[in-house]
């Protein structure tokens, strides 16, 4: 089982920090995602994990009808401010709270990899339980190519800063593990907070032993916006077949 601690990383200073990057780019990634998968209204499609519920928010407001699970509540509680037609539930990416069958899974935005590989795995299988056959599975990330890559030795820092509020991440990458392992520093109001998480980034061979084993078929590999994937792609677009 993974010591990831969800509560801690995806709090109310996690929307504090970066709601308002991903609120300017959300109209944009929603419409790269349906033509992606080439959804349609009506098209039933499971959004997990669906944080804030950014991006299952836009696809409703489409006539598409979207199931959302995550496991922060507080994520869900603002999920659901919005008044969409969405079926926002709290639950595992290990055990989804759903059936389906969908037409198509989104796992968008880096949500994939907070586990040990095996239950990393068990989480594609579930998407592909819940998946109709010939659904599609639909998952964005950081592309363990283009980062290692891009990295400086040792690593590389990020910096974000919200009204003298600030947000420090020392990054670094394991080479043993295949994790981006990070330090993450929040000063906010007078109050500091330090924590560590890891997300972890599979290799293109990886996603493909791994979908393969999770029952999916005719996997494919972009970089965003349907560019072609190089090992300078800082980040990857995987659609696989159920």
């Amino acid at each position: 089982m993974s010591d990831f601690d969800f509560e801690a990383v995806f709090d109310e200073d996690y929307l504090h920090f970066y709601e308002p990057h991903l609120t300017d780019r959300s109209d944009a990634e929603a419409a790269e995602i349906i033509e992606t998968l080439d959804l349609t209204a009506g098209d039933w499609v499971l959004d997990a994990p669906c944080g804030h519920g950014r991006i299952a928010n836009r696809l409703a407001a489409q006539g598409i009808k979207v199931t959302g699970v995550d496991i922060t509540p507080h994520f869900l509680e603002k999920a659901r401010e919005s008044g969409t037609d969405v079926d926002y539930r709290l639950g595992d990416l290990r055990e989804l709270p759903v059936d389906g069958p969908f037409d198509a899974a989104i796992s968008w935005f880096t949500s994939f990899g907070y586990f040990d590989d095996d239950d990393n795995r068990r989480v594609l299988a579930e998407y592909r339980r819940v998946l109709r056959p010939g659904g599609k599975l639909l998952l964005e990330s950081l592309h363990h190519d283009g980062l290692v890559r891009g990295m400086a030795a040792p690593g590389f820092a990020r910096v974000d800063e919200v009204g003298g509020d600030l947000s420090i991440d020392n990054n670094t990458f394991d080479p043993l593990t295949g994790r981006l392992e990070s330090d993450r520093m929040v000063v906010r109001d007078g109050v500091t907070k330090r924590f560590h998480f890891f997300v972890r980034l599979p290799t293109v061979p990886e996603w493909r032993s791994w979908l393969a084993d999770a029952g999916f078929a005719d996997v494919s590999f972009a970089g965003r916006s349907g560019e072609p994937l190089t090992v300078d792609s800082f980040r990857i677009v995987v659609v696989a077949t159920a």
